[in-house]
């Protein structure tokens, strides 16, 4: 019996979800943005406060992602060392 874990993958439709939640979210930020009564310069900084925003959680969820991959390649590792060892052990050898 294996502890493999089961690697799950996302359906075409949670992708295009995702992908339409955050283009319509950009969008409508943007919209805000531009039609806020308030000067040119309050308006750029807050379009430029916002892409630093979506850039810094895409950075975010990258760290986090190569973080949880690096973690499962070690355990991987961890458990071939540990079947190879058991596939070898003789219980019945004579010491």
């Amino acid at each position: 019996m294996s502890d493999t874990p089961v690697k799950q993958q996302s359906t075409a439709a949670f992708h295009a979800q995702a992908v339409a939640s955050f283009a319509i979210a950009m969008v409508a930020t943007a919209y805000g943005i531009f039609r806020l009564e308030a000067d040119a310069w309050v308006r750029a900084f807050l379009g430029i406060a916002v892409l630093y925003l979506v850039t810094s959680a895409f950075t975010l969820a990258k760290v986090i992602r190569d973080r949880q991959e690096a973690g499962q390649i070690v355990s991987r590792v961890d458990q071939a060392r540990l079947e190879k060892l058991l596939a070898e052990h003789d219980p019945f050898e004579k010491l």
